[in-house]
């Protein structure tokens, strides 16, 4: 995360609609936010590539991942917590966004996913890259397998309105991609067990998510 970042300015109250403030004012913790999303519809895109900033997500009561990791950002930053995002780099390039803060307790996060186990977890990691590690389980399917991650924080982007633009946030997107990500590697013995695991859950269970994963007590 580069450490020379110029100072931004938190937008005040008068920058958000009546309905975005409720949202703000509704949810002052991460694990409220983490409720928030998950109670939104999951946007699958259906319509087109979109990258929606927190003005549409509360809009159209929608968000992917990393449409829920910028809406957490413009939440949680108005209750005190910088904003920060991770990006979980994927080697099938199906890269996943997460929200991250961190406590006392240690590092947390926030997250929407169509997958159960790539949602938010506890603040109970000591670093980035231990919370970056419970996520390589639950990223194991037919292609994905998590290869390196970054925590970036949003005011790196400089003055790109990622905050209320009705614009695609394509920058956004593009931005975490080039970012630079530590690698993450996990055996190639412990990836061939996790994927033989899914793929026999799968075939066994083909409509339900798996639920065989073991740090299930760090989710948030």
């Amino acid at each position: 995360m580069n450490a020379k970042i110029a100072h931004v300015m938190i937008p005040d109250r008068s920058k958000f609609t009546t309905a975005e403030w409720k949202v703000i004012q509704e949810n002052r913790t991460p694990r409220q936010v983490q409720r928030y999303l998950r109670s939104l519809s999951y946007n699958a895109e259906e319509e087109g590539e979109t990258v929606l900033s927190f003005r549409r997500v509360v809009k159209k009561k929608k968000a992917h991942c990393l449409e829920a990791a910028l809406a957490a950002a413009v939440i949680l930053e108005q209750h005190g917590y910088p904003p920060l995002v991770m990006s979980l780099e994927s080697v099938d390039e199906l890269d996943h966004v997460i929200y991250v803060f961190q406590t006392p307790t240690g590092w947390g996060s926030v997250a929407r996913s169509r997958d159960d186990g790539l949602h938010g977890r506890r603040p109970v990691f000591r670093s980035a890259r231990d919370l970056a590690l419970s996520y390589v389980d639950p990223y194991v399917d037919y292609t994905g397998r998590i290869k390196g991650y970054a925590v970036a924080d949003m005011n790196e982007i400089g003055r790109y309105d990622w905050r209320f633009s009705d614009a695609n946030l394509l920058r956004v997107e593009h931005f975490l991609i080039e970012y630079p990500h530590k690698p993450l590697v996990c055996s190639e013995r412990r990836y061939q067990r996790l994927l033989r695991r899914y793929t026999e859950f799968k075939e066994k269970y083909p409509k339900r998510q798996p639920d065989y994963y073991e740090n299930r007590d760090k989710w948030m």
